[in-house]
């Protein structure tokens, strides 16, 4: 509720605004007697392209007819009578409105609510002046556009109060020049009189006649002048509307481009396209006005020719705003949600097309559909050159036919293709060293329709994003670094797909930052120490210093085409092996600040020898990709006096599906501190699994328990459900027969800095043979429930 209470503070065009979100389709006075309850609803959690979403939706519906039902039996007394009558007529309306289309509903409620969150930001940012630069800048772009559009709304107003003078006074001059056409008939007429009375009516006629025409040449040279002085007045409302129309295509409407093409590397959801909608529609009508009056003066040029250029001064007009009309319905033809960048064929997908001045063109009353073609870099070049005028297709989509729908509770025409999939692609010629998943497409959409009666035809076209297409799960991989290095580096106005092939270290930082915190969502991203890790290992470099790679470039190769030095994977698969790590299993404990990950060997070595025994700490591997490892300190079995850094084998994706990174740190009670000084309980504790349940029908559980030989303690197990243990040092190898439970080792596994190197000890033959012969130790404990 405490929306509404702040809606209804709003004054001025914000009030007006947030009037115009309500009407038949949802009446204001529900969203004020419902105001809790409506604020209290999970409306962003129906996605509305997914028609499985359709039963939620009318779960809402009817409850809100419900709630209307139950508000109207409270009402009592006189005053409350009206109301009960009212309330209960908006339930039957609402249900009687929306009982086939519920997803109308929550698509018409969703909007009003993000409208008047808007409203009431942007009504706070302007009282208060507090929330930064940025926002005083947004808000002062904003303020400058809604002036200019007051300005062009008075100019229009003016122009049409000028054309209405012009022609009643063309009108009147009409009349006037019939009337010395009549003078002149009755002149002629005169030689049948008798000579006296013919020359007294003939004077008289002759001095009206002159006096008529002496008028009729003194107010066509005022004509001709009010004509031309309007033509400049219309030809500088133009100019403002071009101007204004700069503004909001090139740089407004770019900019949700760019942040839209942003969010799919992770950075803010582009918002604000409502806005945008609205000003177009603002420019769509001021347009239509100015070429209407253009062309009623063209008519009424038509209707009374005059000497002079005002054919050709209005011709020119209305060519060039007829310009501007189109200039603005082909920019609004956009893409509201992009299909996905990295596309595999045979897979479903969706996408949505929107026309932001559909509804003020009424292209509605007569929908158009549009259709979807898959098309190469070079056939996209093509196009935006002109150079092709037909849609050549490199693919066949399914699907891929949509007509454009009108939302009236939001005022918006749209085209939701919700079931397409790409049955096949075509390739072209790779050069060099460019694999299949550096290869760029891209979805074109198309339409055609006409707006004032057929007066004007368009034909409109937008491309996606640029897509990869992959036919393997495999490929994801490499198709999203280039995708994410499309995103983060295109330039607007750009030729298909043209990305540079170098970038500053510090630009491919912000893009890596902006994909790891979407991926944790949370708001802790990758710190300086974080960074100086990654360039460390990008480029073979020792320095710790920040300042060193400030001015260092990163190539396309070496970010994921060129092999890391002794490894056989790029540094964006290593990198992306920790997010998809972190993402699917150890979240929380990154977002807890449990994890220190982005650390190498040596700087683990020098940080816990420092710190008493049991501290551990978790880095990222090294040398396997999506691995992390515990690294901890401790005495030296051999050497008496001596402590040393273990690092057990790296844990991977495949090690957490069986058991979570919290019970194996509960497990290992040789591990006492996070380092640097937090008890491990006080951090992990949380995570832990509950102790099973007894027995149930004669059954016991089996647990399964992981332990480094090395450092157990004899301690015999507590009573309850028993333990298989799982003693390992290589938490990654498994046991076939064995139900996931991994083998032990033998203590010369792990090496006396931690590493896991069987070069010290035996061939990976020999290993494999003496590991499947060795009898598992026998962990269970038998127990009667």
């Amino acid at each position: 509720m405490a929306v509404w209470i702040q809606a209804q503070q709003l004054q001025g065009e914000a009030l007006h605004q947030m009037q115009a979100l309500y009407g038949q389709h949802f009446p204001i006075e529900v969203r004020h007697y419902l105001a809790q309850w409506i604020e209290s609803q999970l409306w962003d959690s129906v996605e509305l392209d997914n028609p499985a979403e359709e039963a939620k939706a009318k779960r809402l519906l009817d409850n809100l007819v419900s709630e209307l039902q139950r508000k109207s039996q409270l009402q009592c007394g006189e005053d409350g009578f009206l109301l009960k009558i009212k309330l209960g007529h908006y339930a039957t309306q609402l249900k009687s409105t929306y009982d086939r289309c519920p997803l109308e509903l929550v698509r018409c409620i969703k909007h009003i609510l993000h409208s008047e969150q808007r409203l009431v930001q942007e009504a706070t940012n302007a009282s208060s002046g507090s929330e930064g630069k940025a926002m005083d800048s947004l808000s002062q772009r904003h303020q400058q556009i809604n002036q200019a559009f007051e300005e062009l709304r008075l100019a229009t107003q003016e122009t049409e109060n000028e054309l209405r003078k012009l022609q009643h006074s063309q009108e009147y001059f009409i009349i006037q020049y019939q009337e010395n056409l009549r003078i002149q008939a009755q002149l002629s007429s005169l030689s049948s009189l008798p000579p006296a009375e013919r020359t007294q009516r003939e004077t008289t006629l002759q001095s009206k006649r002159t006096t008529v025409e002496a008028w009729l040449t003194r107010e066509a040279s005022t004509l001709q002048k009010h004509r031309l002085d309007l033509s400049e007045q219309h030809q500088k409302t133009l100019g403002l509307l071009r101007k204004q129309q700069t503004l909001i295509l090139d740089e407004e409407l770019i900019q949700w481009k760019r942040r839209q093409q942003l969010a799919g590397n992770g950075g803010p959801h582009e918002g604000g396209l409502d806005v945008l909608q609205s000003w177009c529609e603002k420019l769509a009508d001021l347009i239509w006005q100015n070429r209407q009056q253009i062309r009623r003066c063209e008519h009424l040029t038509q209707q009374l020719p005059l000497p002079g250029p005002m054919e050709e001064l209005l011709s020119k007009l209305n060519s060039d705003i007829t310009d501007v009309v189109s200039a603005l319905v082909t920019s609004t033809f956009i893409i509201e949600k992009q299909p996905p960048q990295v596309l595999k064929t045979q897979t479903k997908f969706a996408a949505t097309v929107r026309l932001l001045v559909g509804g003020k063109l009424n292209v509605h009353m007569n929908p158009p559909q549009v259709k979807a073609v898959i098309v190469s870099e070079q056939q996209a070049k093509a196009l935006l050159k002109n150079e092709s005028t037909h849609s050549e297709s490199s693919g066949e989509i399914l699907n891929n036919n949509c007509v454009m729908e009108y939302h009236q509770a939001t005022s918006t025409l749209t085209a939701h293709f919700r079931n397409m999939s790409l049955k096949r692609i075509k390739r072209s010629d790779r050069r060099g060293a460019e694999s299949v998943t550096e290869e760029k497409f891209t979805v074109l959409f198309e339409s055609q329709f006409s707006v004032g009666g057929n007066e004007l035809v368009f034909h409109v076209k937008t491309l996606s994003l640029p897509v990869v297409v992959i036919v393997h799960g495999s490929q994801d991989n490499n198709a999203t670094a280039t995708v994410l290095w499309d995103n983060a580096f295109a330039e607007p106005g750009r030729v298909p797909f043209i990305v540079p092939d170098k970038v500053l270290w510090p630009q491919l930082c912000e893009a890596l930052d902006m994909k790891y915190k979407a991926e944790m969502h949370s708001g802790r991203g990758l710190s300086d120490d974080n960074l100086v890790f990654l360039a460390q290992k990008a480029f073979t470099s020792s320095s710790n210093n920040p300042d060193d790679y400030r001015n260092m470039t990163i190539s396309w190769a070496q970010f994921n085409r060129e092999s890391l030095p002794g490894r056989n994977f790029t540094f964006w698969q290593w990198f992306d092996g920790v997010v998809e790590l972190m993402k699917k299993h150890l979240k929380p404990h990154w977002n807890d600040g449990a994890i220190l990950g982005f650390v190498n060997k040596q700087q683990a070595q020098d940080m816990l020898l420092s710190k008493p025994n049991g501290t551990f700490l978790l880095r990222f591997s090294d040398s396997e990709i999506g691995g992390i490892t515990i690294a901890w300190v401790a005495d030296n079995p051999n050497k008496p006096g001596e402590r040393l850094v273990w690092n057990l084998l790296p844990y991977t994706t495949k090690d957490f599906s069986i058991r979570s990174l919290a019970d194996r740190i509960s497990d290992l009670s040789h591990l006492l501190f996070l380092y640097p000084d937090r008890p491990k309980d006080e951090v992990f504790a949380k995570y832990y699994t509950p102790p099973l349940s007894k027995a149930v029908d004669g059954y016991v559980k089996p647990q399964i328990k992981q332990v480094v030989p090395e450092f157990t303690t004899p301690n015999p197990e507590p009573s309850g459900a028993p333990t298989f243990m799982d003693q390992t040092t290589s938490p990654s190898v498994s046991h076939p027969n064995n139900f996931g439970v991994y083998p032990s080792m033998n203590d010369t596994m792990l090496d006396a800095d931690g590493e896991f190197d069987l070069e010290d000890t035996m061939d990976v033959a020999r290993h494999v043979e003496e590991l499947l012969r060795r009898p598992m130790a026998n962990q269970w404990s038998s127990q009667q429930s």
